[in-house]
């Protein structure tokens, strides 16, 4: 039997009963196993399964415009600030951050060693090295796009042989880009998540980290009610107050991949 949850003045009920929340958000959520990790302590606390998709945020916020989804938790401020505005979500709120790294064959690393973010891929675009991007208009994709711009020349072409799209979620990416030894943009929960796989064995480095462009910031939102009737805004309610709230949040902090923190909460 379907049944609803009740929210009385943020505290969440212990007779609620048992529905689902449809969710999109970003594919570094879903590699990382973090939601994995969130998804039945969510359920436990509020009586709620988590059901979600993990596309890139671009797509994610596309579901959330179409009505498929209920809740949304990505990673791209500029583009979710200007979603916001033009009213298709509401109660964005900020959840946490990490960082992007660029990754890539161990070869490069005497050559990138000490320059900046800037400098760093102006020298991948002179020198032409493989470079792998997500192609996706995912938040990871926005970034790697909005550094590219920054230089002279703009984005590569798609006609430039170095620069490939991978069209694919972000551990693909990172996998396609070892076998082709190969540079990429990632986020470093996923970097972590794909270095804990390799047990040891050779594979991707970080080439540069650090920089205060890399920051990496993720935020929940509601899909707004008032344009999509049949959404689950209680539900979407009920985890936004979840996740930045004291269960979430420490979950997040305690959601570690060999002794490391994959992502650091920040909701205030």
């Amino acid at each position: 039997m379907l049944r609803k949850c009740l929210l009385m003045a943020g505290v969440f009920s212990s007779l609620m009963f048992a529905q689902t929340l449809k969710m999109a958000t970003t594919t570094s959520t879903d590699n990382t196993g973090l939601l994995d990790v969130l998804a039945p302590k969510f359920q436990k606390d509020t009586g709620i399964e988590l059901q979600w998709v993990s596309v890139g945020t671009g797509n994610a916020l596309k579901l959330g415009q179409n009505c498929d989804v209920s809740v949304l938790l990505v990673h791209s401020p500029k583009v979710e600030e200007k979603y916001v505005a033009d009213g298709y979500g509401v109660d964005r709120k900020a959840v946490m951050y990490n960082d992007f790294v660029i990754i890539g064959d161990e070869s490069y690393l005497n050559a990138l060693k000490g320059k900046s973010l800037k400098d760093a891929f102006a020298y991948i675009k002179a020198n032409k090295i493989p470079f792998i991007s997500r192609g996706d208009k995912s938040g990871t994709h926005n970034k790697e796009v909005g550094i590219w711009k920054s230089l002279e020349g703009g984005v590569p072409s798609k006609d430039d042989k170095w620069y490939r799209e991978s069209g694919q979620g972000m551990l693909a990416t990172i996998n396609i880009a070892s076998e082709q030894k190969a540079i990429t943009l990632t986020d470093r929960g996923t970097f972590i998540k794909y270095e804990s796989a390799l047990k040891g064995k050779k594979g991707l480095v970080i080439l540069i980290q650090g920089d205060d462009a890399l920051k990496n910031f993720y935020s929940v939102m509601a899909v707004n009610p008032s344009r999509c009737k049949n959404t689950d805004y209680k539900g979407a309610l009920a985890f936004i107050n979840w996740i930045t709230g004291k269960s979430g949040q420490k979950a997040i902090k305690d959601f570690k991949l060999d002794g490391k923190e994959l992502f650091t909460p920040n909701a205030k």
